[in-house]
């Protein structure tokens, strides 16, 4: 009877341990596709999908757009591509920006990479980051390709005043 005993012992602490190892496997698996998962490219239109950031834009979207209230549209015309059109009103240029990468470097900041004015003579490579909370968005940064910052920590260096908070109109 003894033996009996023992062996029922062995067998549930077998069982115990085989069922641990199953959930330490099971656990492992989870962990890894988890891992994958997040290591895998996200493509722009995705990031800014996350993001929700395609729609318009503007600091008050009930006025006409201008200088100091932009309108951005943001849409993706195509798989992957991301474009950008600030209207600053009818007696300007609309700026163009053409997003070539989207990283997400928090759950409010976005950094990206972008082509201005895709296409024309004033083409320019520009890194940005993006502050994104509450239906709002802020340029913190802004440095064309091999050229000095414009904007730092949500600053116009040229003028010294802050970006437009911009509100989601749409």
């Amino acid at each position: 009877m003894r033996v009996v005993a023992v062996l029922a012992v062995v067998a549930a602490l077998i069982s115990s341990a085989a069922a641990r190892d199953v959930s330490k496997d099971s656990a492992k698996d989870a962990a890894k596709q988890l891992q994958q998962d997040t290591t895998k490219p996200v493509s722009v239109d995705e990031v800014f999908r996350r993001f929700d950031l395609f729609g318009v834009w503007a600091a008050d979207c009930h006025e006409p757009p201008s200088p100091d209230n932009p309108h951005l549209s943001i849409t993706s015309p195509a798989a992957g591509v991301v474009l950008e059109k600030h209207d600053i009103g009818d007696d300007y240029e609309a700026n163009q920006y053409s997003i070539l990468s989207a990283e997400r470097l928090s759950p409010t900041r976005l950094a990206v990479e972008v082509v201005f004015q895709p296409g024309s003579g004033r083409e320019e490579r520009q890194k940005l980051i993006f502050r994104i909370r509450d239906h709002t968005r802020r340029t913190m940064f802004n440095q064309p390709e091999g050229g000095a910052v414009r904007v730092k920590d949500g600053i116009a260096l040229a003028n010294h005043s802050r970006t437009p908070l911009l509100r989601k109109c749409e």
